[in-house]
Formats: structure tokens, sequence, C-alpha cells
């Protein structure tokens, strides 16, 4: 798959595309760049909803050089906990920290936890059995883990180089597709509980 810079917004255009012409807008594309990528809420709350469902434990909002929020509404993350739970039947929500900087993840990270850093670069065919080996590496016992999705924009090349020099960091591509971040999370997080997780 080629790289390109997934920063810059892209539209889909019906219409040939000339060097110097003009491309009038529909509504629809007007808004998407005035006000959808301006805001995303709707996408954490998704991610946050589902998190809930799938049994995540603590939900921690990472701070990376090309995310596209800068800030997290904490109270609106911890509404949407309270409403995912109630929906499904949860009786524990998860805890719901304050925003921290990739770097200071890093720098606070229990070494004895898993990581399983999604990331698009790996050159992974197959990631059951990657999760598998993580397992099997440690007789197959419960063990703590953590799941880190990248923002749309992708990590800087010095971030990704950090969380490669993690210790317990497993490096897990979640197929030939670039998936959008609440996708990928939701993804992620159901390789998980069916190869690590309660799903067993």
């Amino acid at each position: 798959m080629s790289r390109c810079d997934f920063r810059a917004p892209r539209l889909y255009l019906d219409a040939p595309i000339e060097e110097g012409a003009s491309i009038a807008l529909d509504a629809s594309q007007a808004n998407y760049l005035g006000n959808v990528l301006r805001l995303k809420h709707a996408r954490l709350d998704y991610m946050v909803q589902k998190a809930v469902e799938m049994g995540a434990s603590r939900l921690q909002p990472i701070l990376t050089r090309h995310a596209q929020v800068a800030r997290v509404n904490l109270e609106r993350m911890r509404a949407n906990a309270i409403e995912a739970a109630e929906q499904c039947g949860i009786m524990t929500l998860p805890e719901i920290r304050a925003p921290l900087t990739l770097e200071r993840l890093i720098a606070e990270f229990d070494p004895h936890r898993l990581l399983v850093f999604c990331d698009e670069e790996a050159e992974v065919n197959d990631p059951v059995a990657v999760l598998s080996q993580a397992r099997d590496a440690r007789g197959g016992r419960p063990m703590a883990l953590a799941v880190l999705i990248g923002p749309e924009g992708g990590f800087a090349a010095d971030e990704h180089a950090a969380l490669l020099e993690l210790p317990n960091a497993v490096r897990l591509a979640l197929g030939p597709r670039l998936l959008r971040a609440d996708t990928a999370a939701v993804a992620a997080l159901a390789l998980l509980g069916a190869v690590l997780g309660d799903w067993r």
C-alpha cells in the first residue's frame, strides 16, 4: 500500500481534476471540511461506548504530535461510558483518565503490562498468531494489557521509534486496509478479547 499524508483532508470528487482549476463543493462536502473535521466528537464518543461494551477497564486518551483533537472532554467521555454500561448491563465503569502525552506514557509505562501497539507498518499477516505467541510466552496466564491506537495522522517517526523500544510491546497490524482510529479500536479490542481476553 502506498503511503500518503493522512493528516491532509481528503475528499472524493466525481469530476476531472486539472491543475489550477476551481472545483465547487456540494453542501455535504463543505460541512465535512468546515465542521466535521474540526469537531470529531462523534468518533471519540463511539470509541468510548464500544470500549466499555467490550470490557475495557481504563480509558486513557494519549496526545500525539499528529492527533486531530487538542482537548478531551472527560465529562462527555464519562457520560458515554455510563450510557453504554446502562444499555449493556455492565456493572463496573472503566476508569477515565486525563489525557497524557505519548512521551509521558512511554516514560511511565509499567514494564509488566503488555502493550499491543496497533501499527499499520507492522509486517504481520496473522494478528491472531502474534497475540497467541504473546499469550504462550506468558504460559497462558492472564496478563495486564494496554491497547494503543494511533491518531488518524499516524505517529511521528520519533514517536514510532520510542514505542518500538518498549520491552513489552507487540506490534499489530489489523489487516491490509488502513482503518480509521475508531474502527481500529473496535477491531483491536475484538482481537484481544478473542485471543487474550475473556472470550476464550
